[in-house]
This record gives structure tokens, C-alpha cells and sequence, in this order.
């Protein structure tokens, strides 16, 4: 890979570690297990693998932001995941945070009318 490629490679990475902490909270508001989760976020176009997923639900679970429940119901036990109260909150100040962002960098990329006429 040329160090260009690398470069952008890296930037991309470093690009999209932030939104996919949000685009998973963004799925959670109702208890999902892993797998289900997973499949859910790759129909809807979000580029994440298992081996990024896991360590992301276990570190979110750890932090307070998701609780955890295992479903032992069926023939193969299941660990559903869901946003705890303080994940609510955070998932909102997030989700209040991306769309400003978002703005922001419309503007600046020339997608909004910034207001020069």
C-alpha cells in the first residue's frame, strides 16, 4: 500500500471511531444481542465488523452506558444488549453533539448556505 493510501486508511479509521460508538447506542434502545445487532448495522449501510463490535459492547458495558441480559431460553444462550438510563442521557447529548457537528461541517464543506451572499 502506498503511504498515501496508508495516510487516508488511517484518517478514515480515526474518521469513523466516534460515529460508530453512536450508530450502535443508535440501535439500543430496544435489548439486542449481538449477532442481531451486528446484522442490523450492516443493512443500514454501517461498515463494522464482529472483531469492532464486541470490544465496543463489552467496553460500553463496563463504562454504565449499556446493561446486559442473558437469554438462556433458547438452545443457544444469548446476551441482549440494551442502553442503561445513563446510556439514554448520553445517547442523546451524543446524538444533540453529532447534528451540531454535522452542521458545522456542512458549512464549512460548502453543503449549507453559510450565509455569503
Amino acid at each position: 500500500m502506498a503511504p498515501y493510501d496508508e495516510l487516508l486508511a488511517a484518517l478514515e479509521v480515526e474518521l469513523k471511531r466516534g460515529t460508530l460508538t453512536l450508530a450502535v447506542l443508535s440501535q439500543l434502545q430496544t435489548p439486542k444481542y449481538g449477532y442481531s445487532l451486528l446484522q442490523d448495522l450492516v443493512d443500514k449501510h454501517v461498515d463494522i465488523e464482529a472483531g469492532t463490535l464486541y470490544p465496543l459492547l463489552r467496553r460500553l458495558e463496563k463504562q454504565g452506558i449499556l446493561t446486559s441480559d442473558w437469554d438462556t431460553a433458547e438452545s443457544r444462550p444469548r446476551k441482549y444488549y440494551t442502553l442503561s438510563a445513563t446510556g439514554n442521557e448520553i445517547f442523546k447529548k451524543l446524538s444533540d453533539n453529532w447534528r451540531s457537528m454535522t452542521r458545522q461541517i456542512e458549512q464549512l464543506l460548502g453543503g449549507e448556505d453559510n450565509g455569503d451572499h
